[in-house]
């Protein structure tokens, strides 16, 4: 149990200090990925209003798959949500994950719909 607590530790911290550089270097929307052992869900973010533009998880979608098909399907819908608020360029925020796997398909995702990182 002890190397699951910290190892949760060490991504929150991991969490923090990426979040912090993003709102500090950037002054573009932040999309956010948080990933549990289920679902995906994937936030647009305006850090200077602290407000969420958009947002899209995979408990909406009835399409079936597998769960890194369903993360590629829910980047192209953040992605299509964003060109009607009219955003072209994000940060990418994954959370404190790695950048593979599902974390990876919900970026090629929003890539193919459109958004640059």
């Amino acid at each position: 149990m002890n190397i699951k607590k910290r190892l949760n530790k060490t991504r929150i911290l991991r969490k923090k200090r990426t979040h912090i550089k993003v709102r500090v270097l950037s002054n573009r929307p932040r999309l956010s990925v948080h990933r549990s052992n289920a679902y995906i869900s994937v936030q647009l973010i305006d850090d200077e209003k602290h407000e969420t533009i958009a947002s899209v998880s995979s408990r909406e979608l009835k399409e079936k798959g597998t769960k890194t098909e369903v993360a590629k399907k829910v980047g192209l819908l953040v992605a299509e949500k964003a060109k009607k608020a009219g955003i072209k360029e994000v940060v990418f925020d994954r959370g404190g994950r790695a950048y593979h796997g599902r974390v990876k398909a919900v970026a090629e995702g929003a890539r193919e719909g459109g958004l640059e990182f």
